[in-house]
């Protein structure tokens, strides 16, 4: 089954993740995380199951997330308003994600992300 690439062009951690997957021949579609951002619904989905909490999903060092002051604003909301909030902006979210509709990863650890996807 092809991978789901959810990726930031511009985003130099997407680019190493990406270029692991191409290296290893890895069937993925991408998808652009800001002109396609996730809806709530998939947004709950791959939350639920990546195993993380909802607030590992958040690019917390993005500008928009200390614009916005996301921080106080998810401090005790619920998945579903965390979910809302992240559909509402590709920027709010940690990048890349990958799923095979199974398992998911979230952010980029190079040994972590060549585990799971390129060496199965």
């Amino acid at each position: 089954m092809a991978l789901t690439f959810y990726w930031y062009p511009n985003c130099g951690t997407c680019k190493n993740a990406k270029k692991i997957l191409d290296e290893h021949n890895i069937d993925y579609s991408s998808i652009h995380i800001v002109e396609e951002t996730p809806s709530k619904e998939v947004l709950l989905d791959l939350i639920e199951k990546s195993g993380l909490p909802a607030k590992k999903f958040f690019n917390t060092s993005g500008v928009k997330y200390r614009e916005l002051n996301i921080k106080e604003k998810i401090q005790d909301a619920s998945v579903e308003e965390m979910a809302e909030i992240l559909a509402s902006d590709g920027m709010l979210i940690k990048r890349p994600i990958v799923t095979d509709g199974n398992a998911v990863t979230v952010g980029f650890k190079e040994e972590e992300f060549r585990q799971k996807w390129a060496e199965k």
